[in-house]
């Protein structure tokens, strides 16, 4: 075997290991109770972090982000050659989806056995036995370096689904009211994930956004104008509004959640291009990254901010009977939480392959959804935005303000330094 045959051989089995591994992840998402979008976005930063130091581990010329994320310590001790790429990367990935999703149930821990298995015998095949040894141990290194590293950011346990134990009555009217008659939803989701460690921004309060307009109630104020935005465009959807809402809304348990959206979309892109393993590593960390921050920065302000949903002021307001086509999640409004994290990873996408790549997002055509084609990443930022407005669940300033901190987001995202 030529030295060029062995090279392709190596990265094909490397590409087999990550997609592989990404593709049982996106079906786990959608099938674990307790993966709501932040929790989904913290495993996608922390997966794609394992990817990216296995591959490094393997490429001694690529830079680790040891050093770059917040308390991330420098790898273990790499072996005295470097270890192989398609090994090293299945054997992080291959520890690390197990403790991920350690309360997946027996279909998804079956899957994952499975998954283990079949991978481990293929990116082997005609690797080295002491190559093959060397570079699991330090694939299954790296990965323990990188789950110890995540248990200490504040998101690892979540308890009663992520639902706040009890939370305060509300102080004045523009204040968070549950929106739902589900008991255990008559709480928050998720009250605290702001204050969990980033990876790459400094703080979840890095990217502040100014407050939403002043809440009242008479006509002729912002407030008002926002919420007949909410309560007019809901009232004359056209067909293609009323797809792009059901494109976007990707409930948790009936889809890979938000963030799996643009980590589909991520990867639509790497197969457009026919990507070798070390730049599919690179783009789903950086995108991974991103997704995690941007929903410690969102949900940060959303507890600081508190403010109450459309369903809740227009009903009480303007229209008693106003029922938008989404249900409304179980947290407060502002900003919109599918802008922040659209905005950023359409930012770090236009980064890796520039402002003017079309695609088709093909995400939900296995859910009978049609697939929708954008002329670049912003774009279909801005669509994702919009489909809130859309289904009812957010003011136009939530949407506005969340891609503009999505933007911000992506600033400290981008600034990771991979190649020389």
């Amino acid at each position: 075997m030529s030295q060029t045959s062995a090279s392709v051989d190596a990265d094909a089995r490397a590409r087999a290991a990550i997609d592989g591994w990404y593709r049982l992840v996106l079906e786990l998402v959608r099938h674990t109770p307790t993966y709501s979008p932040p929790v989904a976005s913290r495993a996608f930063g922390y997966l794609g972090v394992a990817a990216w130091e296995a591959t490094v581990a393997a490429h001694p010329g690529l830079r680790s982000l040891a050093g770059q994320l917040n308390d991330l310590t420098p790898m273990p001790n790499s072996v005295d050659t470097p270890p192989d790429h398609g090994v090293i990367l299945n054997a992080a990935l291959a520890a690390a989806v197990p403790v991920l999703f350690a309360n997946t149930g027996p279909t998804g821990q079956r899957a994952m056995a499975a998954m283990t298995d079949r991978l481990a015998a293929l990116v082997a095949n005609g690797v080295d036995a002491a190559a093959v040894t060397a570079s699991r141990n330090q694939g299954l290194a790296i990965a323990n370096h990188i789950l110890a590293w995540a248990a200490t950011d504040g998101g690892a346990e979540v308890t009663n689904m992520g639902f706040a134990a009890a939370w305060p009555a509300p102080d004045t009217p523009s204040d968070w009211v549950p929106t739902s008659l589900v008991r255990q939803q008559q709480t928050p989701l998720l009250p605290d994930w702001g204050k969990n460690r980033p990876l790459a921004m400094p703080a979840g309060d890095a990217c502040l956004l100014p407050p939403p307009p002043a809440y009242a109630t008479a006509p002729d104020t912002a407030f008002y104008a926002e919420a007949m935005a909410v309560h007019t465009a809901t009232a004359n959807l056209t067909a293609d509004q009323l797809a792009i809402a059901r494109f976007w809304s990707d409930d948790p348990m009936l889809s890979p959640t938000p963030p799996g959206h643009w980590i589909t979309i991520a990867r639509i892109v790497l197969d457009d291009q026919d990507a070798d393993a070390v730049t599919r590593a690179d783009t789903l960390a950086r995108v991974g990254i991103g997704l995690a921050d941007a929903l410690i920065a969102c949900w940060q302000a959303k507890f600081a901010f508190d403010l109450l949903r459309p369903i809740t002021y227009i009903r009480a307001q303007i229209d008693p009977s106003f029922t938008p086509i989404l249900t409304t999640p179980p947290f407060p409004e502002y900003p919109s939480g599918h802008s922040t994290l659209s905005g950023a990873s359409a930012e770090v996408l236009t980064a890796l392959f520039g402002p003017e790549l079309a695609f088709a997002d093909t995400t939900h055509e296995d859910d009978g959804l049609p697939s929708r084609s954008f002329a670049n990443f912003r774009e279909a930022a801005a669509e994702a935005g919009i489909s809130r407005l859309y289904g009812g669940i957010h003011f136009p300033a939530a949407i506005d303000r969340g891609l503009d901190q999505g933007r911000c987001v992506a600033g400290w995202t981008n600034a990771l330094v991979t190649r020389p």
